[in-house]
């Protein structure tokens, strides 16, 4: 490894810097060598990046649990978990060499925070020339509010709850929003977000410390996506008789107590996992990763989407400032953006 602040003359094309965590809530810049460029591969210049505040912050913290250190492995991860590890999965660039019919493309790809990277042509996705390359670092998100959504197997006419106005709650309403007769209520503990809610064509309810799952309606289905396990308890309080209950959240190394007692058993409710490493069952004999990744690129022409956009930092700046970005609790996606 090239040592971090080494000037280079000449042709830098084979040099790259990314950002690992090597530590507990401790960032890093790392210089690397690119691979060359084959016949099958193309090399990216990064645009732009986004921070997951969910999974990226349970990475930074050292909680992913031992048991998913191999199932929790973005697609081009290096290094293990705990630490060191590079990681990320929302990449936007410009393909600046590779093969013709690629070369010049702005793409999408599940690539750690690094300025410039090789990976196979099939990693790539085609940015929409109408989505801004801004906006296209939501792809993952929305990936993952499309498979919950696939999950949650949503009919016209549906009464729908959000637990938790975050970018994954606010995708989901986005998509639900464009889904006949469905109405759409979010809950969430920031008062704050209730313009969010409107932004996105939904009602909305503050989940307070006195909040009274009786004063709302039962719903049909429910999303939990708020990341906190209280979410799910609240989830279970609002979900209608034989409703379907959606938890898009994962929790890392923490315990989540849950009310399985009372009425849940009598009301017959589901509870569901989603975690978009796989395919929903019901689309998965019509539907691979690429075709799915096609169709949240549609759902990115979306202007509404522009709001999930947070704080912007330079890439030079992103190890200082990481832990300072997942502390924020914007509910949006923060933006990292290269020279």
């Amino acid at each position: 490894m090239l040592p971090e602040h080494e000037i280079i003359d000449g042709d830098t094309s084979g040099l790259a810097r990314s950002v690992w965590t090597i530590a507990p809530r401790f960032c890093e810049m790392r210089n690397e060598v690119l691979a060359d460029v084959g016949p099958n591969t193309a090399r990216v210049r990064t645009l732009f990046s986004g921070i997951s505040g969910g999974t990226e912050s349970l990475v930074y913290s050292g909680k992913i649990p031992a048991s998913e250190f191999q199932r929790m492995r973005a697609p081009f991860q290096a290094g293990d978990f705990p630490f060191p590890v590079k990681y990320g999965y929302a990449s936007v660039g410009v393909v600046e060499a590779g093969p013709d019919d690629w070369t010049g493309a702005c793409v999408f790809v599940l690539h750690p925070h690094q300025d410039r990277y090789v990976v196979p042509v099939t990693s790539l996705t085609r940015v929409e020339p109408a989505c801004p390359p801004e906006r296209a670092v939501l792809s993952a998100n929305m990936e993952t509010a499309l498979n919950a959504v696939w999950d949650g197997a949503i009919a016209p006419g549906e009464r729908v709850a959000i637990i938790g106005a975050g970018v994954i709650g606010s995708l989901l309403a986005a998509i639900l929003s464009r889904i006949a007769g469905v109405d759409v209520t979010m809950l969430d503990t920031d008062p704050a977000r209730a313009a969010r809610a409107d932004h996105f064509g939904a009602n909305f309810v503050s989940v307070t410390t006195d909040f009274q799952a009786s004063t709302i309606e039962d719903f049909d289905c429910v999303f939990q996506a708020s990341g906190h396990p209280a979410g799910l308890a609240t989830a279970l309080s609002i979900a209608g008789t034989e409703a379907r209950i959606i938890d898009v959240s994962w929790y890392g190394s923490a315990s989540v107590t849950l009310p399985l007692g009372e009425a849940f058993h009598s009301r017959r409710l589901q509870i569901i996992s989603s975690q978009v490493g796989s395919i929903a069952p019901a689309r998965r004999s019509r539907f691979d990763h690429r075709r799915r990744m096609a169709v949240v690129q549609k759902l990115l022409l979306d202007d509404r989407l522009d709001a999930l956009i947070g704080a912007r930092v330079a890439f030079d700046d992103l190890p200082r400032k990481f832990g300072h970005l997942l502390s924020q609790r914007s509910g949006q996606c923060p933006l990292v953006i290269y020279p």
